[in-house]
């Protein structure tokens, strides 16, 4: 009986969607960075094969000019640069490059990068340098009056959002710590391995007299 032919999974279709989508949102950034776009353009080029563990999803990012090209990994293409990782890896390195990590925070996810270790720290640089100049859309739409304090209207609603987002956060945490009882704190896990440990050594010095006391009964016998 002949093998089945497999179905083509239904987020094939979307791939090449979710690509134009990224090529045409990394281009928008760059037009608001004219160092970083210029900057770019020396790499003129090179290629980048982009691997994602979970779920599995490889993309290519070609350096076209000032521009960024994504598309399909092509099979028979070398890559000047390939980085293989996780979601979380390619989160964890997007917030250290980008300023937003916490420098004591343990890293998510792994990340192995192989290729040329120049273009990595090439590609590296322009990222730590990045700075967009997020007034420039609004300036575009509303005037040089309006768009500044409509773009600074933004930049607040946006910090005051993730302030917001950071206090639910830590009085979830609380709650489900100290009301609920759902999570045990780190202080009182820490104290329950000190008292398991100290009845542990307990346990060991009783069993150990009790051998004593054992030992010497049978000698007396």
């Amino acid at each position: 009986m002949p093998a089945m032919a497999r179905s083509p999974s239904p987020l094939s279709g979307l791939k090449p969607l979710a690509g134009r989508a990224l090529e045409s949102a990394l281009n928008r950034a760059l037009t608001l960075d004219d160092d970083t776009r210029q900057a770019l353009s020396r790499l003129d080029g090179r290629h980048v094969a982009l691997h994602l563990a979970s779920p599995p999803l490889a993309m290519s990012i070609r350096v076209d000019g000032e521009a960024l090209r994504v598309g399909p990994v092509e099979a028979d293409a070398d890559p000047d640069l390939s980085v293989r990782t996780t979601i979380g890896g390619l989160f964890g390195q997007l917030q250290t490059l980008l300023g937003a990590g916490d420098d004591h925070a343990t890293p998510s996810g792994r990340l192995r990068i192989e290729g040329d270790a120049e273009l990595a720290r090439a590609l590296q640089r322009l990222a730590q340098r990045f700075d967009p100049d997020w007034q420039r859309p609004f300036v575009a739409a509303f005037g040089e009056v309006v768009g500044v304090q409509v773009a600074n209207a933004a930049a607040s609603a946006l910090k005051g959002a993730r302030r917001a987002g950071q206090e639910f956060a830590s009085t979830a945490a609380e709650y489900v710590v100290e009301e609920s009882r759902d999570v045990v704190g780190k202080h009182e896990l820490d104290a329950f391995h000190d008292d398991v440990d100290v009845l542990r050594d307990d346990v060991e010095r009783i069993a150990a007299r009790v051998a004593r006391l054992a030992a010497a009964a049978g000698g007396a016998r």
